[in-house]
């Protein structure tokens, strides 16, 4: 056997010494539900923003609004996968920074009728694709850029779910402070109904008194039933949403009442919203990668060049050595059309990036101005609530003294439940605004108090 014969044959055990092995991975045949959040690992200082990482994790007397985000952040089955799809962006992003291989070509002739002096013929040539270096750096460049780019859309799912997780406790912790007024309101309202209906068994009142009750008792019952449907897929998209079993009860502590937010100095933050917000910085990576793209496309306009070296045997046992040298001619196509896709690509990102900054604004805009409607509407509600209480002590004080009788207190305790429901329907909506607000400025809104 030939030398170059020799060295074609050894090749490919020498490339194969420095490969991956396969190893199998079957799937899972069960779930992996945590039972109890206290079996989840949380570690504080991994978390991204301030207000998680400055928290204790302590569930062991319940959870609260930190807790549950931070359990979010941590559990949560798609930013499980996710994360595992920036970890496809990084390998990519390690794949465009290898040199492309170089080519070895190896032929072999032999004669069919030899005559004197014959002998097999070979040509071995090891060649390599200069013009892939001009691409080289700005195609590292883009899969840098995109592995930035997944690891900051990561960044932002989480505070997406971290906001989800935030809204699910408000309106469960607001979901019990109501059944509390419902049930509060319906005792109200079945003594009243009762009272009534022994009135006109006895011919004090006449039917159509008392139908009125029974239809607000009725009401109510049917308001009770609507919200213990509403509390129920309430605690199961919470339990999906920090990855936890959907049988386990999670013990979640009372929120907090919502607070004035200082409208100027949210407005004060706008301006460093690029520089801050990770789908913001996601979409400035994405388009450093596609300015890069656009420039490689610029650099494929040069004739591809393809330079190698050979050493051949021909057939009457004649030995030569030389080179080869292979180019395009950009005559036809010249890659014009991939320079014209990347530009238009690239000016469509510039045009998506100023579309996300107006609108994050615009939003910003929107829950500030909800969130002075809300916050006028929750101080006369409140005002309101003060005055029917006095109002109402006054009347069981009057009542106690046999002036009045009790369906006119029933009536007058019905209005007092009635506007603590109004009141605790906007502190959920002024909640569930600064909850968004956290979302879009990347930590608690100037005057808010801490989640």
């Amino acid at each position: 056997m030939s030398k170059p014969a020799r060295m074609a044959a050894c090749l490919p055990l020498l490339l194969a010494a420095g490969c991956t092995l396969y190893r199998p991975q079957p799937l899972p045949t069960a779930t992996d539900f945590a039972a109890d959040p206290a079996h989840v690992q949380v570690d504080a200082a991994s978390m991204s923003l301030p207000a998680l990482a400055a928290h204790r994790f302590d569930p062991a007397n319940g959870l609260d609004i930190t807790d549950v985000a931070m359990l979010a952040v941590v559990n949560n089955p798609d930013l499980k996968i996710a994360r595992a799809g920036a970890h496809v962006s990084q390998a990519q992003a390690f794949a465009a920074r290898l040199l492309p291989d170089p080519q070895f070509n190896l032929t072999r002739d032999f004669p069919v009728i030899g005559g004197p002096g014959t002998s097999t013929a070979f040509n071995a040539a090891l060649s390599y694709a200069v013009s892939s270096l001009l691409t080289y750096g700005s195609t590292r460049d883009a899969a840098r850029a995109e592995a930035q780019q997944a690891d900051l859309n990561l960044l932002w799912q989480e505070w997406q779910v971290v906001a989800q997780a935030r809204i699910l406790f408000v309106r469960l912790d607001a979901a019990a402070r109501r059944m509390a007024l419902l049930a509060r309101t319906r005792a109200v309202l079945a003594d009243r109904y009762q009272r009534t209906s022994a009135a006109l068994d006895r011919g004090l009142l006449t039917l159509d008194v008392v139908t009125p009750n029974l239809s607000a008792l009725q009401d109510v019952d049917k308001q009770i039933h609507d919200l213990e449907r509403q509390v129920n897929q309430a605690r199961h998209d919470l339990n999906q949403l920090l990855g936890i079993a959907p049988t386990t009860e999670l013990a979640l502590k009372d929120g907090m009442a919502p607070a004035a937010l200082d409208a100027a100095a949210v407005r004060a933050l706008l301006p460093a919203l690029p520089r801050r917000r990770p789908d913001l910085l996601a979409l400035q990576a994405g388009y450093a990668a596609q300015d890069a793209r656009y420039r490689a496309a610029i650099l494929g306009q040069f004739p591809s060049l393809n330079v190698g070296v050979q050493r051949t045997r021909d057939t009457s046992n004649t030995y030569t050595r030389g080179f080869g040298i292979t180019m395009s001619l950009p005559i036809f196509n010249g890659n014009r059309g991939e320079v014209a896709i990347q530009q238009a690509t690239r000016d469509k990102l510039r045009t998506e990036y100023q579309q996300r900054l107006n609108a994050s604004n615009a939003e910003i805009e929107r829950l500030l101005a909800e969130q002075q409607i809300n916050q006028r509407q929750l101080a006369e509600t409140s005002a309101a609530l003060a005055g029917l209480r006095q109002a109402s002590e006054r009347m069981r004080a009057a009542f106690a003294a046999r002036n009045i009788d009790a369906l006119a207190l029933a009536t007058l305790e019905l209005s007092v439940l009635a506007k603590e429901v109004e009141r605790v329907d906007l502190e959920q909506a002024m909640r569930e605004q600064q909850i968004g607000l956290q979302a879009l400025l990347g930590g608690d809104p100037p005057g808010a108090p801490p989640a």
